[in-house]
């Protein structure tokens, strides 16, 4: 939990967080040198597109350890079954797609939470560093106090009731998906286009009304990065390291053979 005690206390500061993707088929020994090698501040882990197992997951949670990086999981879908393995393997923070109503935003924070705030099944393992406190009230309190829930904002439904939404108590952060955004717009892949950015700088407004930090995940782009940093968002998640490594092997070898 300390790891998510640390990125709290960041959304709260002025500070703009960073962090990046896991590969699609995780790698521990780069998630381990990510977090220990760099001075990034958490680390997403994609459950919802790649073939990825909980397994894997688990070890690439393990590889933050000893570090000040924060475990960002997105689960498939806002599922207690889903998050709650997750949640006990010691994530610090859940990230749920799709959110769309109300409803989804409720059951998304009822299941990262013990009740009776929530409906949470007690078995902490890693996440109580396996001690038998983990299934005491200390412990329960805390984690329901530490835990970090994220939704991502990402069909036109979840705007048109963004304040409803922003008002579910629990929400401890808020991410946008910017092309599934544009997509349910009927802007598929055009993630830029006017009405889809126009869409994301009212829910930018809302937020901040409501005091709700808010990220985004983006492509591995400097000018994108400096962009939505100025539109305000507390916190950036860009690409995943395949992708970074092949944009800077390019560069090198362009330079090469440009000279």
């Amino acid at each position: 939990m300390q790891n998510a005690k640390i990125f709290r206390e960041k959304l709260k500061s002025d500070t703009v967080c960073f962090g990046t993707g896991s590969n699609p088929g995780g790698d521990a020994l780069l998630t381990e040198f990510l977090a220990h090698g760099t001075d990034i501040d958490f680390l997403w882990i994609d459950m919802e597109h790649p073939a990825i197992t909980i397994e894997t997951v688990d070890n690439l949670i393990m590889a933050t350890r000893n570090s000040d990086v924060a475990a960002l999981v997105r689960v498939a879908w806002t599922n207690p079954v889903l998050v709650k393995p997750v949640l006990d393997a010691g994530a610090d923070a859940i990230i749920f797609p799709q959110i769309q109503t109300v409803e989804d935003a409720k059951l998304a924070v009822s299941s990262c939470l013990y009740p009776p705030d929530g409906i949470r099944g007690i078995g902490p393992g890693r996440a109580a560093l396996y001690s038998q406190s983990g299934k005491g009230p200390d412990f329960c309190k805390e984690a329901n106090e530490t835990i970090i829930i994220i939704l991502q904002i990402e069909h036109i439904d979840a705007v048109n009731d963004i304040e409803s939404i922003l008002a579910v108590p629990g929400i401890t952060s808020i991410v946008f998906g910017p092309n599934d955004l544009a997509g349910s717009m009927g802007y598929p892949g055009q993630p830029r286009h006017p009405d889809a950015l126009k869409a994301v700088d009212t829910v930018l407004d809302k937020a901040k009304q409501a005091g709700i930090p808010v990220g985004t995940s983006i492509p591995a782009e400097i000018d994108l990065i400096k962009e939505w940093a100025e539109r305000g968002v507390s916190w950036i998640e860009a690409g995943i390291p395949l992708e970074i490594i092949t944009k800077r092997v390019q560069k090198m070898s362009d330079a090469l053979k440009d000279r």
